[in-house]
């Protein structure tokens, strides 16, 4: 018998999907904490997206390790409405620890930099070697979207990647889909903004991405416009990070610029390379990092984060209408908790080789950015020539955030894009008011 979920926080919400904190409760009677992931209706009437989804979803299910965030159902609604039921981590994510440590006008030091990396590392490591427990087939899992908000941090000091069963399906949406951006420019490596094939060490120079971001406070690959973004992603141009930062010595640089390396061939070879090359970093240097160092930072974040969200207006009658959706959901996992295998929905994907398939978008995106208004200059970023596509462009694709808003969810649109249903709770009480204030006044006019 499946768990029975309850609503009891909304966590955050964005243009792909929304985040509330749950309890799910046995049939024994026994309760757990779960963060509960709702894909948004617009996604779901795609239904390349709905495979793709599945797929990737459904393969997350392998995932078992102390840095990742682990999923335990998959499940829908009548009404195709879908839910990933996840591990909660009680915490904050990278990127609302870096806004913490800009409000207070400093940046992560080097030493927890590193060490947050490192542990990343470890998850990228299991992930891309991991093996189909029954075929021993190498399952040639990519994560493709590792930046900030995909970092979870405990208030214990933990690190966890989230999100491996989403990246590959946000980033097979057709362009048409409106209000969807098709994958985060600014952490892609050059062969995925070239257009070619991707492989794990994607993967590792978007660790280098966020290296040195961490080091110097500023975006590396942050043009005036979506292709603007892809064309430095392209050239690969890395700044020096000690001009930036003094702090930095040239031995970390070195670590980083090899994971930043344009040719796949001349980065680091897995992830684990690289976590000890950083590893060896902390050491040679003597820095002590432990959980504990983390777990104050992140204890700091959440008291901020409280404190914003109390001051956050509540959408109780919102949250109703999904719980009420959420008593209606079937899991998609049978019962020995793996994944399924074909269904009319999505297939098992375990080929290694299906990566993300950039080269029909590349040239898409070329040919829809000319129009998009240019943004405030980053003096951090090398100055590129402006690339214009043709005049013949269609509607431009939205624009990327600077980086205080790091991918920041969309907290303005996000009702926009959701298929809401007749409020009648909030009709019965006004018709209530109503009759309430006709009583009164009757009274009134008897006397």
């Amino acid at each position: 018998m499946r768990d029975r979920y309850t609503i009891t926080e909304r966590l955050d919400h964005g243009g792909m999907a929304e985040v509330f904190r749950g309890v799910a409760e046995s049939m024994e009677g026994f309760k757990k904490a779960v963060a509960i992931k709702r894909v948004l209706p617009n996604l779901t009437k795609n239904q390349k997206f709905v495979a793709m989804f599945l797929d990737e979803a459904r393969l997350s299910l392998f995932l078992q390790h102390a840095n990742i965030v682990q999923v335990f159902d998959i499940s829908k609604t009548p009404d195709n409405a879908y839910f990933l039921v996840m591990e909660y981590v009680d915490g904050c994510n990278l990127k609302a620890l870096i806004e913490r440590q800009k409000q207070k006008g400093k940046r992560i030091d080097v030493g927890h930099s590193v060490y947050l990396m490192i542990e990343c590392c470890k998850a990228l490591q299991y992930a891309h070697s991991l093996e189909h427990p029954e075929t021993n087939e190498p399952l040639g899992i990519v994560h493709r979207d590792i930046s900030p908000p995909n970092i979870l941090l405990s208030k214990n000091g933990e690190i966890k990647l989230v999100d491996f069963g989403l990246a590959k399906a946000n980033s097979q949406i057709e362009s048409t889909d409106p209000g969807v951006v098709k994958g985060k420019f600014s952490y892609l490596s050059p062969e995925a903004a070239s257009g070619r094939d991707v492989d794990h060490r994607a993967d590792i120079f978007a660790v280098g991405i966020i290296l040195w971001e961490l080091f110097t406070g500023r975006r590396l690959f942050y043009g005036e416009t979506d292709y603007q973004t892809v064309e430095l992603v392209r050239q690969a141009r890395v700044p020096s990070i000690a001009a930036l930062n003094p702090e930095i010595d040239a031995e970390i640089e070195q670590v980083v610029r090899k994971a930043l390396a344009r040719e796949p061939d001349d980065r680091y070879h897995n992830a684990a390379d690289l976590g000890d090359a950083l590893a060896q970093f902390l050491f040679s240097r003597r820095m002590k990092v432990t959980a504990r160092d983390i777990a104050a930072l992140v204890r700091d974040t959440q008291v901020e984060m409280m404190r914003k969200r109390s001051a956050e207006p509540k959408d109780s009658l919102i949250d109703a209408l999904i719980l009420d959706e959420m008593q209606k959901m079937t899991s998609l996992v049978d019962g020995s908790g793996s994944p399924q295998t074909a269904t009319s929905e999505g297939s098992m994907s375990l080929d290694p080789s299906a990566f993300v398939d950039t080269s029909a978008w590349v040239s898409e995106l070329e040919l829809t950015t000319a129009q998009q208004a240019p943004r405030r200059p980053n003096p951090a970023r090398p100055q590129v020539p402006k690339n214009r596509p043709p005049a013949h462009a269609p509607t431009p694709s939205p624009e990327i955030e600077p980086l205080e808003n790091i991918l920041e969810p969309d907290r303005t649109g996000i009702h926009k894009s959701r298929e809401r249903k007749p409020p009648w709770l909030l009709i019965a009480v006004i018709m209530l008011l109503l009759a309430a204030a006709a009583a009164i006044a009757v009274i009134l006019a008897m006397k």
